[in-house]
């Protein structure tokens, strides 16, 4: 029977990729993800290249092949289940009513490497992510529970940044942006609010906010 595999890939480095992951990616006729996420793996057999603008074209895609027979692997950075395809891709599988057998290989998110790198217990923070979404709105009661907020920003940390400010949190709150985790040029950069806000990051950043 054909199968369908969604393989987190990790924060980006060769060096997170996990064995179980490469071990499913050899075992598909198709691997289905972004360039980044394929550059990981040339041992991948026919690739379908996956682009911000046509997500949910190929998953359906992926989708269909395995209805149609084929073994498929979908790539997810960091893991599927956190700001991950896992959801969409059972979304799609419920839309169609296909009976397929789905496994899901974790793998390591950037919330994770994030929490050590600034040494924090990640099962004492909340995790939350803003992927795909504008609105804020549902850190705001968070921020002053006690504990860190680690934050999957959307593609602009200084908008982020604004909107905490523009609702009551203090310029001065302490931060702690990571940016291109796992890669040679990994930042990490301990600031404020204010200083997001007036500063340009690329868009592969996690935020701490304290």
């Amino acid at each position: 029977m054909s199968k369908l595999y969604i393989a987190g890939i990790g924060p980006g480095s060769e060096d997170f990729v996990t064995p179980a992951a490469r071990k499913v990616v050899k075992k598909s006729d198709i691997t289905i993800g972004s360039k980044r996420a394929l550059d990981l793996f040339p041992e991948s057999q026919e690739v379908v290249l996956l682009n911000v603008k046509d997500v949910q074209e190929k998953l359906e895609y992926g989708v269909d092949r395995v209805h149609s027979g084929k073994n498929v692997c979908i790539l997810s950075t960091g893991d599927p289940g956190f700001s991950g395809v896992l959801s969409p891709v059972q979304r799609i599988i419920k839309k169609k009513g296909y009976d397929i057998e789905l496994e899901v290989i974790p793998g390591i998110s950037s919330l994770q490497l994030c929490a050590a790198r600034v040494e924090i217990p990640w099962d004492k923070a909340d995790l939350m992510t803003f992927h795909g979404r504008e609105n804020f709105q549902e850190i705001l009661p968070i921020l002053d529970n006690g504990q860190p907020t680690i934050a999957l920003p959307s593609r602009s940390t200084a908008d982020m940044a604004r909107f905490l400010m523009e609702n009551g949190i203090s310029p001065e709150r302490k931060v702690i942006v990571c940016e291109r985790l796992s890669y040679p040029e990994e930042n990490v950069v301990e600031t404020t609010l204010k200083e997001v806000a007036e500063s340009e990051f690329t868009y592969m950043c996690v935020m701490v906010i304290y």
